[in-house]
């Protein structure tokens, strides 16, 4: 018989592929992909049309709906500039901890859910468990959709989805959506003694970071509503990280590029908030064009996120807390694929080992014992599907 790895060893597999964003994800999925192969299960695969990225999805036990779906993603975010005291693709145990890029977000339950699948094979589950593993969640949850559109047909349906993002396994019943816009200001230039003559690209970008700056501030200073009092904080915000532009001090910057990001809280129409934001673009695009005509801004949809709406009786909720024991209400403002899942048709939750504060770090870690209470996790959720 093939050995059925354990939840460490499993981790310690996933993370020595560097499946960073930017890079293929494809050696990981075929691993995968064997290694359940080696335990007579089939797996599935969408693979992406426009570059080597796949994701993979697999079902054990009775061939009919109604599965648990243990849904995780298999690109990292870039070590790059990081100061890690340990190699980040190899799993170092120290302190009551194992650190590794992934081993909190999110490779630490990846391995759990391949774990639990294996072991629901073996153990002739009465409720079927399938395990989603999708690619480009780092990026703006981009590789979800077409994973899910793929699984329809091919697997039965399941029903409930526990997304394993780090919540120290705790059962997070919504989450923020989001909308973000690539943004490139092309301007004129000229000598800066010169400048109105000329387009600044920089400062008109700023133009529309003032916007956002003025947007904050109103959302902050109204009364946020019954579900937008859930999070923290209690409005939408919108949020430039990056910014490029320019080409030297004493010229008018000919570009600028940036990108003009939104998390929405449950109940807002995210769609509002980009209408807004391009409408302000084209007020500031006509002034550039009234200096230069020829100037303009370009816009393009960076990520879409669906909220996780929190669900009135919702099952996936009630079968982690039936699990868990944990009865609080708990809210984050990051988005996960559980919103695009719940889009889908699914009851979405999200449960996971390990803390998100950890996620995307130097040094990233998961303490053992979050690990540990993920694997027991994993372990109650096979009894229950054996009853």
């Amino acid at each position: 018989m093939t050995e059925r790895l354990t939840p460490l060893e499993l981790m310690t597999k996933l993370i020595s592929f560097p499946t960073v964003s930017r890079d293929t994800n494809i050696p990981l999925i075929d691993w995968v992909a064997d290694y359940l192969a080696s335990h007579g299960i089939e797996s599935h695969r969408y693979i992406d049309p426009e570059q080597p990225k796949h994701a993979l999805f697999a079902h054990a036990g009775p061939w009919e709906e109604g599965a648990v779906v243990l849904s995780g993603h298999t690109d990292v975010v870039p070590v790059d500039g990081q100061a890690w005291d340990t190699d980040p693709f190899t799993v170092t145990e120290k302190d009551g901890r194992y650190y590794g890029r992934g081993t909190c977000d999110m490779k630490g339950f990846d391995a759990l859910a391949i774990w639990a699948l294996v072991e629901a094979h073996y153990a002739e589950v009465n409720r079927p468990l399938q395990i989603a593993l999708s690619f480009d969640e780092e990026i703006g949850c981009t590789g979800a959709p077409p994973m899910i559109q793929a699984m329809q047909g091919v697997v039965p349906k399941g029903s409930a989805v526990i997304v394993g993002e780090p919540s120290t396994m705790q059962a997070v019943t919504g989450h923020k959506g989001g909308i973000g816009f690539n943004t490139h200001l092309v301007g004129f230039e000229v000598h800066s003694s010169l400048l109105h003559t000329g387009v600044n690209a920089i400062m008109a970008g700023a133009k529309l970071i003032e916007w956002a700056n003025d947007v904050n501030s109103d959302n902050m200073a109204a009364k946020p509503t019954e579900t937008a009092a859930m999070f923290d904080p209690p409005f939408t915000t919108a949020h430039v990280g990056v910014i490029e532009g320019g080409t030297a001090h004493n010229i008018t910057a000919k570009d600028c590029k940036f990108a003009m990001d939104f998390r929405v809280v449950p109940g807002e129409d995210k769609n509002k908030w980009g209408t807004a934001y391009l409408k302000k673009v084209r007020e500031v695009e006509k002034q550039m064009q009234d200096v230069v005509p020829e100037t303009y801004i370009e816009t393009s949809t960076r990520f879409d996120v669906p909220a996780l709406q929190p669900e009135k009786d919702g099952e996936a909720e009630q079968i982690v807390r039936q699990i868990t024991g944990d009865n609080a209400s708990h809210k984050v403002s990051y988005g996960t694929e559980a919103g695009q899942f719940q889009e889908a048709g699914y009851s979405a939750v999200i449960c996971g080992p390990g803390d998100i504060a950890q996620a995307h770090q130097p040094n990233e870690f998961i303490e053992v014992a979050q690990f540990e209470a993920g694997h027991d996790f994993m372990r109650r959720l096979l009894t229950r599907l054996q009853g």
